[in-house]
């Protein structure tokens, strides 16, 4: 009989089952855990704003600029370049308190044209910004 756990010879087939290479891959993915787990528990914490749905107070001293698509700004409906806003930017700065600028901006448009107005009205030291949107649709 053959049921020993002798010596194997030429010919007869090996029964028992081999966990090296089990144990070599046990080991990779041990490895592989070890160096991922702490990466992907390291984060940056901060506290990200929740989303609300506010309507609008439209004061009469509130400045409404607009952007469309071709990157033309409207101050109050009326069309102006930017070195014009930089001009209204200045005269408005001085207020106290200053009057809220309210972006309007078409949301089709490049965002360089919005970069250059918020730029100029950063430098001119216009500080009070928002910038309005649709509400979104309920359905």
């Amino acid at each position: 009989m053959a049921g020993g756990s002798g010596p194997i010879k030429e010919g007869e087939l090996n029964n028992e089952i081999n966990v090296v290479p089990l144990v070599d891959i046990m080991l990779v993915l041990l490895i592989i855990f070890i160096i991922t787990i702490p990466v992907a528990t390291k984060a940056i914490k901060v506290v990200l704003p929740t989303n609300a749905n506010v309507p609008t107070e439209t004061k009469p001293e509130n400045i409404s600029l607009s952007v469309d698509f071709a990157g033309t700004v409207y101050w109050n409906d009326g069309q102006i370049s930017l070195e014009d806003l930089a001009k209204l930017a200045q005269s408005e700065a001085t207020q106290s308190p200053q009057p809220e600028v309210q972006i309007r901006a078409d949301k089709r448009v490049t965002y360089a044209y919005v970069a250059d107005v918020l730029t100029t009205l950063q430098r001119n030291y216009l500080l009070k910004v928002a910038f309005i949107a649709e509400p979104p649709p309920h359905g």
